[in-house]
């Protein structure tokens, strides 16, 4: 049985690259030419090692989520509903407003230009930003329970808010919104939140 030749590229490091690309340009934006150049390998390798366009989107996707993710189960496990938001949109407010990463966030930006072909990446990142606020509602459903957030508060409608609230942020970093002005944007959106 004949063997391929080893990969004589990082896989990791392309798909990083790969996703900076998506990041920057959304899902439609970014042509083969542009992940190719960025990740260092010609189109056949791309395709041996990743696949089509929309299945590396898949991977760099859900590089991108995983670590979201992280980052969010650990600003929602601070102790209080208040506490937990605050520490979420101060680091979303640090990691959007980062000069040395892409503005805005993927889930947002990925599909902003989406046509006819690519609707199932769109269906797949509103899927992923309706899990990021399903998350939000527990936390908010927690902490009415625990009795931090009025018992008359809605953790849908809290949920809602907030999600909106975070995207806004990012859709402003990437119109140039800096890390001050995202600081003022979460601590306005506190405001709102109801307490006791």
């Amino acid at each position: 049985m004949a063997m391929g030749r080893p990969r004589e590229f990082n896989a990791e490091q392309a798909l990083d690259r790969a996703l900076a690309v998506f990041w920057q340009k959304g899902y439609e934006g970014a042509s083969l030419p542009d992940l190719t150049a960025a990740m260092g390998i010609n189109r056949p390798s791309m395709y041996a090692a990743f696949g089509n366009k929309e299945e590396l989107f898949r991977k760099a996707l859900e590089r991108y989520t995983q670590k979201s993710r992280d980052s969010m189960k650990e600003a929602l496990s601070a102790p209080t509903a208040r506490g937990a938001i605050e520490k979420l949109l101060f680091g979303i407010a640090e990691s959007v407003g980062c000069p040395t990463s892409p503005k805005g966030c993927l889930l947002v930006q990925g599909a902003l230009a989406c046509g006819e072909e690519a609707e199932p990446i769109r269906r797949e990142l509103a899927a992923r930003r309706a899990a990021s606020e399903a998350m939000l509602r527990e936390r908010f459903e927690r902490g009415i329970a625990d009795g931090d957030v009025p018992a008359a508060a809605r953790a849908s409608d809290l949920a809602s808010y907030f999600s909106t609230v975070i995207q806004g942020m990012a859709v402003q970093s990437n119109s140039g919104a800096s890390r001050n002005d995202l600081h003022s944007i979460a601590e306005m959106a506190l405001k709102a939140l109801p307490s006791n």
